[in-house]
């Protein structure tokens, strides 16, 4: 009937069928279910977890429920190590949009959750600077070893390209499958910019009927920089590969995307913008799990209409 690609985000994650399980399941028990099973839509899942992490995430339940659980199963990030002053240009510019203050000032144990004379997305995350530390260490990481194609490997593998690597399996992904139409992809967090980086830049990508992203970082000046030349304010649309709509789901308190969370604007057709920005409130402190996105009614609405049900 249809088929859903799903592409996941930042930290350690459960292994890759735990991970698929956990969000098909927040979308059936949800208060307007959607069993995707059930109505016949078949599901897939772009991962990558493993490129970045020597073993995957114990606890599938506690599948990004807090910020603190998400951390546990992840441990630490390095800063990613910049090879020139491009790269370190980048790292700081993002760094800048997500706050304000050094390490040394995220990691005192006296420093009150909010400063009111910092600026930047982390400033208005009603988190403990200790776990938005580790977040932004996660996210920066992730997003540089991805534009830059970083070698990389975890303790005891082989180094590989990480955005060849992870290219290759969006693609195989999207396009190794038989399935029946609609095809929607749907990805999170730092999968949106993967799943961007894919439909807009890849040749051998195939064609898709619809797009999804959930607190997408596609909003950073700095990520739309790297998506250049395929990639313009007026043109940014990836109409080469998705057939129908683009709908971006965004929580203004999600440290991930927060800074500049609705996208219409920067991705606009023949200079009109065609993205569907719907604002949405996560419950709790941690805004940028992705079980509480699937949750949101205004997401289930939009997946059931491009999916045609």
């Amino acid at each position: 009937m249809a088929h859903v690609t799903f592409v996941h985000g930042i930290a350690n994650k459960p292994p890759a069928e735990d991970l698929l399980r956990v969000w098909r399941r927040a979308l059936a028990d949800a208060a307007e279910p959607l069993p995707l099973g059930d109505l016949g839509v078949t599901t897939s899942l772009v991962y990558w977890a493993d490129l970045m992490y020597e073993k995957p995430q114990d606890d599938a339940s506690a599948e990004e429920a807090t910020g603190e659980a998400l951390l546990d199963a992840s441990g630490s990030a390095e800063q990613p190590q910049p090879a020139n002053a491009e790269e370190a240009a980048f790292i700081a510019a993002v760094r800048a949009k997500l706050t304000a203050l050094s390490a040394a000032q995220m990691t005192a144990a006296e420093l009150p959750g909010t400063t009111s004379g910092a600026q930047g997305t982390f400033e208005r995350v009603p988190l403990p600077w200790f776990i938005k530390k580790r977040i932004m260490d996660i996210f920066l990481r992730d997003v540089h070893h991805y534009l830059f194609d970083t070698e990389f490997a975890p303790p005891g593998r082989t180094p590989v390209h990480i955005q060849q690597t992870i290219r290759q399996r969006f693609v195989d992904a999207v396009c190794g499958q038989s399935v029946s139409r609609p095809h929607i992809v749907v990805s999170h967090s730092m999968g949106t910019v993967i799943a961007y980086d894919c439909l807009k830049r890849v040749a051998a990508c195939a064609n898709v009927d619809g797009l999804i992203t959930i607190g997408s970082p596609l909003g950073l000046d700095e990520i739309q920089d790297k998506l250049h030349p395929e990639w313009t304010r007026a043109n940014g649309f990836p109409r080469e590969r998705v057939a129908a709509d683009w709908i971006n789901l965004y929580d203004r308190l999600d440290p991930v995307c927060g800074f500049d969370p609705a996208l219409a604007n920067d991705y606009r057709e023949r200079d009109t913008g065609v993205v569907k920005d719907i604002p949405v409130e996560n419950d709790g402190a941690w805004r940028h799990s992705a079980t509480k996105y699937l949750r949101q009614p205004a997401f289930r609405r939009s997946l059931r209409g491009m999916l045609g049900l």
